[in-house]
């Protein structure tokens, strides 16, 4: 049951990391560098995300 405790946070990670490099692209695309910015922030959340569930389930 120990390794379940992070699974929550790394399912987070995950999405946000997916939602974070659709924003980066579209930004890139539409050479929107706000929407880049924030494409970069949900990325760096899901890293962090993920790591904290990595850390839970240690």
């Amino acid at each position: 049951m120990s390794g379940k405790k992070g699974f929550g946070d790394k399912l987070k990670g995950n999405a946000n990391k997916v939602k974070g490099e659709a924003k980066d692209r579209m930004g890139s695309a539409t050479n929107n560098s706000k929407m880049q910015r924030e494409g970069k922030k949900d990325k760096l959340k899901g890293v962090a995300q993920d790591k904290k569930g990595d850390i839970k389930n240690k």
